[in-house]
């Protein structure tokens, strides 16, 4: 492998970062999913990080890998710009690239560290890139979903999704963990790989951690399938219900036109009606979110919901919007509350039709749903008057539908974790997630979102129930297996029988910290950085002052 001390060729620098931007996007869900990549695809950009001859080469290397790769992620941003936002397809494009630049700024933070901590003066790759690698690769992954409220699409812990025996540490630290692990596979990878190429003797010392690594690997490797049984045992006794979900498939176009309203409640009722006369007795049907494309206390239309629920004694959570009024006198009080407030929410209607829950989505889409700081951003109040004006939620309290303690996640929120764990530590004994997933039309968008939901389900070992209005809809057991899944853009109405799973796992009790954790050590990672660099540049100061000093003497010497 080449060493800091001879810069690698340009051709090889620019390729590196390309084929771990290629081998990234191949190993993603959404076009190909190639999952075994993972365990490769940083190798390339680990290279090139170490070997650039200073930090801000191997930073804009970062970057350039990082955007290649975000530009493939999240292409379907164009779409949903383009066709449902009205934006011409220059604009839609160039925030598709600012947005990647954003993503990508954090690939290249990490590389620097990578630069600038890993190398052993005259020693070559040190070890500690098997920890350094992997804390601040998953640092800076929890600073990217909380900064400018959050944007933690497709981690790369969520490239196993579809792997069941490899995602169940998630119990213990989170999707973050199985990230970490990961990025530390591939940096084990690079750090052997190196060992046998470099010219440079490699202390004893050094294989030790290199050994406890492999055996850390080893035992997580033995956890995931030790866990997954069991789980899957605790699952098979624990109480289950039937539980149904439906996927109506209304155009995005379409679906707040109101023309559109009563064929549309019409064709969830037709859906949820033959699911219902399928077999065993449903307990709980689930509808996407905003499947009422109205407000439910004042649409005459919802008596027919209220009706069918009734007639067939079921419950009903159902996506819709919703809004309360806020009496005058609070103003007199003192009180700073808006006199109409809308929401997002997931409503809960009992046997009777009477509406018995609600939650309101807490977690609202930036740009999508409510504009931050509206009162700075002068300069797009045209876009302001066509975004909605929701108010987020505030409490995490579960949908008590009977038996089930329903936790609801609607849309953007099955992507941020803590939701997820805090209804569950309210009491939530089934998690259940809805979307309308139709703004990403035909793209890889509706398969990188069915990703990160399962990680819900494994975290918090809950079964989790997913009705999407275009797909995808589906049963996810607490292993992470899915029992039932729908394709795209059809009309479903799937069951099955759902586990009631209590207690709470590692990560729900603490181990939801070890991403934060990873963050601290970034940070210390970053003043060890600025420290060695500082360092570097009085080494620098000193040696000039020295030659200068010795300019001066010779030029006394030849003066005399």
């Amino acid at each position: 492998m080449t060493t800091p001390n001879a810069p690698p060729h340009k051709v090889a620098t620019l390729a590196a970062p390309g084929l771990s931007a290629l081998l990234l996007a191949l190993a993603m869900p959404g076009w190909v999913g190639c999952w075994p990549l993972l365990f490769i695809a940083l190798i390339p950009l680990l290279w090139a990080a170490r070997t650039l001859p200073s930090a801000a080469q191997s930073g804009c290397m970062g970057l350039f890998c990082s955007l290649l790769y975000h530009v493939s992620l999240l292409c379907w941003i164009v779409i949903v710009l383009q066709r449902y936002g009205g934006l011409h397809t220059t604009v839609a494009t160039g925030v598709l690239f600012l947005l990647a630049v954003y993503m990508a700024a954090y690939t290249a933070f990490f590389c620097i560290l990578v630069n600038r901590l890993t190398t052993r003066p005259g020693k070559g790759l040190s070890v500690t890139i098997l920890l350094i690698a992997p804390v601040a690769w998953v640092g800076l992954d929890v600073a990217r979903g909380w900064l400018l409220t959050g944007m933690p699409w497709m981690d790369l812990g969520y490239g196993f999704y579809h792997q069941p025996l490899l995602i169940q540490a998630a119990d213990l630290g989170g999707h973050h963990l199985i990230t970490f692990f990961i990025v530390q596979i591939n940096a084990l990878l690079y750090w052997l790989l190196d060992r046998i190429f470099s010219q440079t003797r490699t202390a004893k010392r050094q294989y030790v951690l290199a050994v406890m690594v492999c055996l850390s690997l080893y035992c997580a490797g033995g956890y995931s399938m030790l866990r997954y049984q069991q789980v899957d045992s605790e699952a098979a006794t624990a109480e289950q219900l039937v539980v149904a979900t439906v996927q109506g498939n209304i155009d995005q176009a379409e679906k707040w036109s109101p023309t559109m309203k009563d064929e549309t409640v019409e064709r969830y009722l037709s859906l949820s009606n033959k699911a219902v006369q399928g077999g065993e007795r449903v307990h709980l049907v689930v509808w996407p979110e905003t499947a009422l494309p109205f407000y439910p206390h004042r649409e005459p239309l919802m008596s027919r919901v209220r009706d069918f629920v009734k007639d067939k004694q079921i419950y009903l959570i159902t996506g819709s919007p919703f809004f309360t009024v806020t009496p005058d006198r609070h103003k007199e009080q003192g009180i700073n509350l808006r006199p109409v407030e809308y929401f997002n929410s997931a409503l809960l209607l009992d046997h009777s039709g009477t509406l018995i829950g609600r939650y309101n989505k807490q977690h609202l889409v930036p740009f999508g749903e409510y504009v931050p700081l509206r009162d700075f951003l002068w300069f797009i109040r045209p876009l302001v008057e066509l975004v909605g004006d929701f108010t987020p939620g505030n409490s995490f309290k579960p949908l008590d539908a009977d038996k089930i303690k329903a936790g609801a996640l609607i849309c953007f929120e099955s992507i941020f974790p803590n939701i997820a764990r805090q209804e569950t530590a309210e009491g939530a004994n089934l998690l259940v997630s809805l979307t309308n997933d139709a703004w990403y039309g035909k793209s890889s968008a509706p398969q990188q979102s069915w990703a990160m939901t399962i990680l819900r389900a494994v975290e918090n070992r809950r079964s989790l129930v997913r009705a999407a209005n275009t797909g995808i809809s589906g049963f996810v057991a607490p292993t992470g297996a899915v029992s039932r899944k729908s394709d795209l853009f059809t009309e479903e109405a799937l069951t099955d029988n759902v586990a009631l799973m209590t207690g709470q796992t590692v990560f729900g009790l603490g181990g939801h910290w070890f991403g934060t954790a990873c963050l601290a050590f970034t940070g210390l990672l970053l003043l060890q950085y600025l420290w060695l660099a500082k360092k570097q540049r009085k080494k620098i100061f000193q040696r000039k002052q020295e030659l200068l000093r010795q300019q001066q003497g010779g030029s006394n010497k030849a003066e005399m």
